[in-house]
């Protein structure tokens, strides 16, 4: 008898354990307040830390534009307390899937009229922007690559942090202070990118992705121009020399390109030229996401810049 209660209770022992372990794992996959890209992850962390959880729907690697849902991402969306998105021309996939949630339970960043008023058009009237193939994804009027500008991250975490003030009333000193945190920790960062770049201000350079207007803008950087090239798709012959020409023309210092994009196709246009190669990362791939990931993030790009325009 003295057996079989010894068994029992370390049979109801392992039960509580698993049981434990599957709450925490469920707690876990199901966050309560959902990003759906990296950067903007990063700042909803730095006001939700402490008072609820977080997750990002994109995974490391994966582009917006292109991006599918898969059923477990569908899950997140279904049981989330708040969805933060930028909009339908940088989230394509988004719209279909929020139609049947409640407009209380998400926040599209573009329609906040603050941020509204500090948007840059995506396509460049001063012809710096050349497309060289016919693989080019469209951004819609405005460049949606918000969560480049520090003034915006600004706006949006108090965005963030107001409508989680309606959501969790008696958290809202928590908020507050991570608000206050935020915003002063960013403003340190702004004035630490602005002296690290300083020097560099007047070195040319192309990209490939017209993503870094809104911190070009802000630290007076000196982008020459951006082509739009599918990976995927060698250049010809004839598009190799169009911007090498480009290159030559504007004397850049550096050609950067993003981790996704074959390094064969930057050496063939970098090939003859004094040219270096860069690469930026503009969704903050591999930077954790802790309470000072923003800062880590703009910091992490101004660093990308400095190592290539700094070469001697």
């Amino acid at each position: 008898m003295k057996n079989l209660t010894k068994n029992t209770i370390q049979i109801l022992h392992l039960h509580l354990l698993v049981t434990l372990f599957f709450i925490g794992f469920v707690t876990n996959v199901n966050a309560t307040i959902i990003s759906s890209v990296r950067p903007i992850g990063f700042i909803t962390e730095a006001i939700v830390s402490g008072v609820a959880n977080t997750d990002i729907l994109l995974p490391d690697g994966a582009s917006p534009h292109t991006y599918s849902l898969k059923p477990s991402d569908l899950a997140k969306i279904k049981n989330a307390d708040l969805i933060i998105w930028v909009g339908e021309d940088m989230e394509a996939f988004m719209p279909t899937v929020l139609k049947n949630v409640d407009d209380q339970k998400q926040i599209e960043l573009m329609d906040i009229p603050e941020i509204e008023t500090l948007l840059r058009t995506s396509r460049r009237d001063d012809n710096k922007q050349m497309v060289h193939d016919d693989h080019v994804h469209h951004h819609g009027e405005y460049d949606e690559h918000i969560w480049l500008s520090p003034k915006i991250a600004k706006i949006i975490a108090k965005s963030i942090h107001d409508k989680l003030v309606e959501l969790y009333p008696n958290k809202a000193q928590l908020l507050d202070a991570n608000l206050d945190e935020f915003i002063t920790n960013l403003s340190e960062t702004e004035q630490n990118i602005a002296k690290k770049l300083i020097n560099v201000q007047n070195k040319g350079y192309f990209v490939f992705h017209d993503a870094y207007g809104y911190f070009e803008s802000q630290f007076g950087l000196k982008n020459l121009g951006s082509f739009t090239i599918n990976p995927a798709v060698q250049p010809g012959i004839q598009t190799v020399y169009a911007i090498q020409k480009e290159l030559a023309e504007h004397q850049a210092a550096c050609v950067f390109r993003e981790p996704q994009f074959s390094p064969a196709v930057i050496k063939k246009l970098v090939n003859g030229t004094d040219v270096q190669i860069g690469e930026l990362n503009p969704l903050g791939t591999g930077i954790p996401v802790k309470k000072d990931a923003y800062s880590r993030f703009l910091l992490a790009l101004a660093q990308q810049l400095l190592d290539c325009l700094d070469k001697e």
